[in-house]
């Protein structure tokens, strides 16, 4: 079976799809699971309490909101390429959880409203990328709305993001004027016809970019779009594909997702243009998709997809290999060994048995506590991915239980939740009563609302003295013992400030940035940390000496 795997990660393709709130990127995915034929009718996004709801927006509080607050993962088949697709929240509160979606694919999906352009969160997302060298493709979406002009568009794109835009298509109109796209690759138009709920609906293909019926038909609008082609044609560079692979350049589409519009040639787009699987980066050797033996790296870890059985699933990206269902694999961090028999591939909360998958792929494995995030699993390799961020909290509250008798539900639900990275959890040195820490208001407010209706047990979230947090290690230069010593003393030292995460990694804690600088010229020894890797791999050892 392993000579077939060169072949199976050569139809991979892996990506998530980024905007700022409210860009219509749910409803896009939505429609390219509707294109794929993954499902034959998309749930109504806008609809709140309708019983319908985006398929991938499957959490409770999402129904009630109309919102995304964790990423969903869904696989399809397309034109002979397995698609793993991941929509990932637009709100800033739930920023980490993207950071660490896109660390697990090879390309990026951004959507942008047409009548906003670039927002601050479409900003940070992208920084994400670019760090990355993530490659980038640009959906522009709500043309049935009044909307920026598609040139300013361009233009703020190129200014904002600092990559170049080649349009692959092109709007005639916008609002109750848009007559449809000009695809400029195949030399078409596709006529635009609203609301369609359905997938398979013939649209109206016109052939030629000059064809002179377009000016009877669509008068002025096509009169207009016909000059702004010749402009950007003169002006816009041409696509190249190592330009877009680095994530300098990005092709960009018009449509309007929530009517089926200029969903099918993103889809095109993604399978022609967006990379098979490349190599992951570890910190003792680069890990190429094409080995045989299995490797992979847990990214995301979800409580509860499926309230009745109170189930915690570690989502994995395959790195190499052929995984089959039942094999041995190790968890590098704690050296366990895992069979897991009941592996599940995703369409959101639907899930099905998986008997294999390859490099690309994500899978999940049910777990009760053995995986955290960060960590590698191997057929027996010691091998540590590196680079799935947690960044540390900005805002702090402390949580208690309503009902004394429900202490063990929310020590139980906490723990699970700050495994899953929704929220950062701090048991302090001295005293007893729990901290969250948060990068947004948000979160404190998803985390009270599962508490309750995923553990049944109502928590008093209070005010927080504490404003800043960094995680600590130790360099004395004496090796490990002097290092675990030392580190030792600054935690009795600072008992009263001091905290351990989801991972037992030690945290200190304090009110004012001054403090801080105060304490780390006390400390010379002791390094503050406001990002962690690893999955607190560094601190464990530093503890265990």
């Amino acid at each position: 079976m392993s000579a077939d795997i060169p072949t199976q990660v050569r139809r991979r393709r892996t990506f998530a799809i980024i905007s700022h709130p409210d860009a219509g990127k749910t409803t896009l995915t939505e429609k390219l699971l509707l294109f794929s034929g993954a499902i034959q009718i998309a749930g109504s996004v806008k609809a709140r309490k309708a019983s319908r709801h985006a398929t991938s927006d499957w959490m409770e509080i999402e129904k009630q909101r109309g919102i995304s607050v964790a990423s969903s993962v869904m696989q399809m088949e397309y034109r002979d390429c397995v698609i793993n697709l991941l929509d990932t929240p637009g709100h800033q509160d739930f920023s980490e959880d993207t950071y660490r979606v896109l660390t697990a694919v090879d390309a990026a999906l951004m959507v942008i409203d047409a009548a906003n352009g670039v927002e601050p969160q479409t900003r940070r997302l992208l920084q994400v990328c670019r760090a990355r060298n993530t490659p980038i493709l640009t959906f522009v979406n709500k043309l049935d709305r009044e909307v920026k002009e598609p040139l300013d568009l361009m233009d703020e794109i190129e200014r904002e993001l600092g990559m170049t835009v080649v349009p692959f298509t092109w709007p005639v109109g916008m609002g109750k004027v848009f007559h449809g796209v000009l695809d400029l690759r195949e030399e078409q138009m596709r006529v635009f016809s609203p609301g369609e709920d359905r997938a398979g609906a013939d649209d109206e293909i016109l052939a030629g970019l000059d064809n002179p019926a377009y000016a009877a038909r669509f008068g002025m609008q096509y009169e207009q779009a016909k000059g702004e082609i010749e402009l950007v044609r003169e002006a816009a560079p041409a696509f190249e594909r190592t330009e877009f692979l680095s994530g300098r350049q990005t092709p960009m589409f018009f449509g309007s997702a929530v009517n089926n519009f200029g969903v099918r040639e993103v889809l095109d787009a993604l399978v022609d243009l967006a990379p098979p699987p490349n190599p992951r980066p570890a910190i003792q050797r680069e890990v190429g998709p094409e080995e045989p033996k299995f490797t992979g790296v847990v990214f995301k870890i979800q409580a509860n997809m499926d309230p009745a059985h109170r189930d915690r699933i570690a989502f994995v990206r395959v790195a190499s290999g052929h995984f089959e269902r039942g094999m041995r694999l190790k968890v590098v961090r704690s050296g366990k060994e895992l069979r897991p028999n009941t592996v599940v591939s995703f369409l959101s909360q639907r899930r099905e048995l998986l008997d294999e998958a390859f490099g690309g792929d994500i899978i999940g494995i049910p777990n009760h506590g053995v995986l955290q995030l960060g960590d590698t699993l191997t057929e027996g390799e010691s091998l540590q991915f590196t680079g799935l961020p947690f960044f540390a909290p900005e805002m702090f509250r402390m949580v208690e239980v309503a009902d004394p008798l429900k202490t063990k539900q929310l020590k139980a639900g906490l723990q699970q939740l700050g495994e899953e990275g929704a929220i950062q959890v701090f048991r302090p040195v001295a005293g007893s009563v729990l901290m969250l820490g948060a990068v947004g208001q948000l979160q404190f407010e998803v985390v009270a609302h599962r508490l309750e209706h995923e553990y049944g047990c109502k928590a008093r979230i209070s005010p927080c003295r504490f404003q800043i947090a960094r995680w600590v290690t130790c360099e004395t230069g004496d090796g490990p013992a002097a290092d675990a010593k030392e580190l030792q003393r600054f935690i009795d030292g600072n008992s009263h400030r001091m905290a351990y995460d989801a991972v037992n990694a030690p945290t200190l804690l304090v009110e004012y940035a001054p403090e801080l600088r105060a304490i780390e010229a006390n400390w010379p020894k002791i390094r503050f940390h406001a990002l962690r890797e690893h999955a607190g791999l560094v601190f464990q050892k530093q503890l265990d000496g």
